[in-house]
Formats: C-alpha cells, structure tokens, sequence
C-alpha cells in the first residue's frame, strides 16, 4: 500500500520496489535517520519559540499534504528513557497539518540532540523563515539566555542578527501580557511597544496609541514627557560606587577562599565571575554555593 504521506515520485519507486527501506546518515558518531514515524509517537516541544498557528494557514497546508504528500521532512529528537518517543525540533506546522490531513505518520529526521540544541535549531528555524511574531522571536532569545546562560553577543552570532536588533526586541519582553497579546494580534506594532517598554504604565499608553492612532514618533514623545518606569535605564543611569564594588567582592572573595568580580551592565543588570584554580577548588565551591 503506498503511504500517502510519500511525494508521488517516492509513491510510484515504492510500488515499484516494496517497503521504502530507511535512509541513513552517518555524521561523525551521530546517526541521523529519515524514516515514517507515526503521529501518536510525536510530542511538541515545549520550549518550540512559534506558539501561534492560525487555522487558516494550517488547513491550507492540510490541503497541500493531502494532494502532494510531507514534501520536506519534520526534525525530531529522541526522548531520554523513551525509546519510542519523539519530541518535534522543527516542523510543528507541518506535524499539525499533517494530523489535520488524516495521516497516520510523516516522514522525519531523527537526530540525537541536547535540549539546548534543539531549542537553538527550532529558534533558528523559525527566525530564518520569518515564522514568529515579534514577542515569539523575543520569548526565544530571552528562553536561550536563560535555559542556555548565552548572552545576547552570543545569541547574536548564532541567529546572525544584531546586537542592537536583539537588546531592542528584548525590550518588548519586558511588557505586561495584555500589551505583548496586542502586539501578537497585530493592533500594536513591535516598534510602538519597543517605544512604551519604558513607561510608567505601558498598558494605558498602549491603549493611547490604538484610540489616537499615534504614530512611533509621537508616541515616544508621549513616553518622554510622562513618568518612567522604575527599572527603565532613565533610573539607572548611576553606576556602583567603585568602592563599594570592592567592599563586596573583598568580602565574597573571603567568604569563597577564591577571586570574584562584580561586572555592571547597563540597566542595573550584572553578573559575579568567580575564579577557581582546579577541579578540586571548584568541587569545594559548589559545595560552599550549596550551603
């Protein structure tokens, strides 16, 4: 029986030969294998950055599936201790097409990957295909730096985009869920929200620039000319008295037996380095951290 899930070039070479063997790839000491996997044993992935897909686009697809077939293959990831099961890292609009088409299963490359992996994959994925919403593309970046400890330099060389593009995205994640829903539903643009990240009251502002129909320049003047948020850079402009920098790392230095530094970012944000000689050193400080 053909599979309806085969493009029909593979559907007419399957009756032809039988079963369709798996087609394997060796790269390094990974095996990659493209094979049918059915939809019962296919998970979502919980940290896949796109949480929007509108029926529309998906019964367009389903129509497109039900005539030519799963063209390019979903990515998936094995799950740790279940043999059987299958977590999505790319392709979860073509899976919830497919389950809309009626097939059975859909054709996949099974990779063995970390979490950090896949979720660095599924976000490059969909950033390059222009699939998210600004606050999907900013819950990504901000899910990498938190999951992954990347900083936004580093996020900024895997997705190839900027770092002043990423910090002003990052600004909208900052927001109230009702501005970021108005953003996702496209009655707010991402350039207005950027602008009223810094405001005292971003959801009054937001409902301003909707009913006035304001544009981003006037809305930033607004911004400008009411009261600012408390964790906008406006109230952190000061840096750490440099003494003060000291008396803290002298004391978590004595406290640690080992070097720290306190760095300051912009914003009020920062970070402690801590230092260790060895293995030995280091076992010794997770231990005091612990306690």
């Amino acid at each position: 029986m053909t599979s309806r899930f085969l493009g029909k070039g593979l559907a007419e070479l399957n009756q032809e030969m039988g079963q369709t063997p798996d087609i394997s790839v060796l790269t390094g000491t990974e095996r990659t294998v493209i094979k049918p996997i059915p939809l019962v044993q296919i998970s979502p992935n919980p940290d896949q950055p796109r949480k929007t897909f509108t029926q529309n686009e998906l019964k367009d697809l389903s129509e497109s599936i039900k005539e030519k077939g799963v063209l390019v293959p979903i990515i998936l990831r094995t799950v740790k201790n279940k043999p059987y099961l299958y977590e999505i890292v790319a392709g979860e609009r073509r899976y919830r097409a497919a389950q809309m088409a009626g097939l059975s299963e859909i054709p996949a490359l099974v990779k063995t990957l970390t979490p950090q992996n896949a979720m660095e994959i599924a976000l490059i994925e969909n950033v390059q295909r222009e699939n998210l919403n600004p606050i999907e593309e900013a819950e990504g970046y901000a899910n990498l730096m938190e999951k992954c400890g990347y900083t936004i330099e580093e996020v900024s060389k895997l997705i190839g985009k900027s770092v002043s593009y990423i910090r002003n995205l990052m600004r909208i994640n900052s927001l109230p869920d009702s501005v970021k829903d108005l953003v996702k539903s496209g009655e707010l643009s991402a350039s207005h929200a950027r602008t009223i990240a810094v405001s005292e009251n971003p959801e009054q502002m937001a409902h301003d620039i909707i009913n006035n129909k304001l544009s981003v320049s006037e809305a930033q003047k607004k911004v400008k000319t009411s009261e600012r948020s408390k964790t906008s850079r406006s109230f952190n402009k000061k840096s750490l008295d440099p003494a003060y920098v000291s008396k803290i790392e002298s004391k978590i230095s004595k406290n640690l037996d080992t070097k720290i530094k306190l760095r300051e970012k912009k914003g009020g944000a920062g970070e402690f380095i801590i230092s260790f000689a060895n293995r030995v050193q280091m076992e010794d400080l997770i231990n005091k951290l612990l306690k």
